[in-house]
């Protein structure tokens, strides 16, 4: 039986690694379930979700030129909590709304610097009304 990428085969977990599962597929060939490929949530331990001889399905997602062949349980299940609007996490800042964005380190130094300068050019014209600091007090 030929492995080809996008088939959905049943498999038997081999052997579990801190980085993913080994599944003994049809045909005698092994394939390796990345641990970001084993379940919608984020897996920290993946004794959790797997033991081994534990009979799974799995989705062929690459077959390297060498052999080596990449799988996904993950791929195989409908997501419980699909992502917004391609993945990104909601941007809920001080000035962010509702927006959904990527936004850089840069960007979010840029917007760190702005609000600091917004911030202490309202406290100097405070000031300057209170008539400064030190003032005499009489």
């Amino acid at each position: 039986m030929s492995i080809e990428v996008g088939s959905k085969l049943s498999g038997k977990v081999t052997g579990i690694t801190h980085f993913g599962a080994f599944v003994l597929l049809p045909g005698g060939v092994t394939g390796l379930v990345h641990i970001s490929e084993i379940s919608h949530s984020y897996v920290k331990d993946i004794h959790e979700h797997l033991k081994v001889n534990d009979e799974v399905t799995v989705k062929v997602i690459n077959v390297d030129k060498d052999g080596k062949i990449g799988l996904s349980i993950r791929q195989t299940m409908e997501n419980p909590n699909p992502p917004a609007r391609g993945g990104d996490r909601p941007n809920r800042g001080r000035h962010g709304g509702g927006g959904f964005q990527r936004q850089t380190f840069e960007d979010k130094l840029s917007r760190f610097m702005k609000d600091s300068e917004d911030r202490l050019q309202a406290l100097r014209r405070s000031e300057s009304k209170r008539g400064g600091r030190g003032g005499r007090r009489g």
